[in-house]
């Protein structure tokens, strides 16, 4: 009788036992690898990142995260170097994180793709989702895809094509100047690409490429390209390559237009200050002006709410909808199996947080969404950035439909178990 008694009260202990620990799995977060530059000459262009991700997932959150979980974002400093990236990486799988996200540098998404494929075929039960928030290098959605890699921004042919189509007929005479890896490479054939395509009346007059953050003077640059005759500089430098070219161009006196892709990163507006007024233009998912232009209360009420806790404007509209369409796919899912996961982004549809749509392709995992050009400028805007007096106007608008390209991807699919 005692020893009945005894292994009943141990199958309960057991029964309870696994019900707490089925519990504490519930209430457990669903961890988010976050590895970009957060030390060096990039830092701040990390940081912003991470402060309005952690803003974005605090509102996911409040609105019930997934299966009953919260999301976390682990940052890891990577320094710009694809080898901290994979280390990154490594840190990640040994704690069985189902995501890792990584923006800045299509060299460290590249070298993370072929770490991310190695370690998922070696480990079905352990495998890893690449959220791809800002490596746009336009090879990573073609020839190099992977099925789990998905890219929420832009590639460099669709921000080339806008780029492009927002160039005045007036401008005739343009100069390229991009970072020499595989991301400026990109840009440089890319815009080449769509000017040939879309404006065979102009003329590219120079063509350079940078080392890319060791340039500390760019005024040599600036009184070459001033020779040239251009009337645009058309460039995808980022961090302090973008900041210093533009800040030595508007303090030359050059009458040079900026046409850009991160010129409304953080630090981009104090670098080029007020003297820029009208001559710089950002290809850019959102700006907070765009709000106020379509009457969305919402948005702007988010960007407000920001802007009071936070010495600089949000812009990562992006951001959001990476979080949601995780949301939604997670929940779609119904479970943590990462290839479930992978499987239920595919051709996943939401509207952003404008109203606007957003649509991941299953074909090669890359995202068409609206993007907008905004000119820098003091009239016309509500909002100011960085304290300038000048903010992003929006004045010109590509909705997804529009900036949809055809892909060479070729995608190996894994089975579901």
């Amino acid at each position: 009788m005692y020893l009945s008694i005894k292994a009943a009260l141990a199958a309960v202990g057991a029964v309870l036992a696994l019900s707490f620990a089925s519990t504490a799995a519930a209430q457990g977060t669903i961890k988010i690898a976050y590895t970009d530059p957060l030390s060096g000459p990039f830092a701040q262009v990390g940081d912003a990142n991470l402060k309005q991700m952690n803003f974005i997932i605090d509102y996911v959150n409040s609105k019930g995260g997934a299966l009953g979980r919260k999301f976390e974002l682990v940052p890891f400093d990577n320094k710009s170097q694809p080898s901290d990236a994979l280390l990154a990486l490594k840190s990640a799988t040994d704690q069985n994180m189902p995501f890792i996200m990584q923006c800045s540098g299509s060299n460290i998404a590249a070298a993370l793709m072929e770490g991310i494929e190695k370690h998922n075929d070696r480990n079905p039960d352990n495998r890893i989702i690449y959220l791809n928030c800002g490596a746009v290098a336009t090879e990573l959605t073609n020839e190099k895809c992977s099925f789990w890699h998905y890219r929420f921004d832009l590639n460099v042919a669709q921000k080339a094509e806008v780029m492009v189509k927002a160039l005045p007929k007036n401008v005739d005479k343009v100069y390229l100047l991009n970072q020499d890896y595989l991301f400026g490479q990109s840009v440089q054939r890319d815009i080449k690409v769509f000017l040939a395509k879309n404006r065979p009346d102009v003329k590219v007059v120079g063509d350079e490429l940078i080392p890319l953050g060791k340039i500390k003077d760019f005024s040599p640059y600036i009184t070459k390209i001033k020779a040239s005759g251009a009337q645009a500089l058309l460039t995808g430098n980022w961090g302090p390559d973008m900041n210093l070219l533009i800040k030595a161009g508007i303090e030359s006196g050059s009458n040079l237009s900026y046409y850009t892709f991160y010129a409304h990163l953080t630090g981009g507006p104090t670098a080029i200050g007020p003297a820029g007024d009208g001559k710089v233009y950002s290809v850019m998912t959102f700006s907070e002006n765009h709000a106020v232009d379509i009457k969305n209360a919402q948005a702007e009420a988010w960007t407000k709410s920001f802007r009071d806790t936070h010495k600089f404007d949000f812009y990562a509209a992006s951001f959001r909808t990476i979080f949601e369409m995780v949301q939604a796919g997670v929940n779609k899912a119904g479970s943590l199996d990462v290839t479930k996961i992978a499987y239920a982004l595919e051709g996943l549809a939401v509207k952003d947080f404008l109203g606007y749509d957003a649509v991941m392709r299953k074909d090669d995992h890359q995202i068409n969404s609206v993007y907008h050009v905004g000119a820098f400028q003091k009239t016309g805007i509500k909002y100011d950035s960085e304290g300038t007096g000048l903010g992003w106007k929006t004045v010109a608008t590509v909705v997804a439909k529009d900036v949809e390209q055809p892909t060479s991807c070729k995608m190996k699919r894994p089975a579901i178990k």
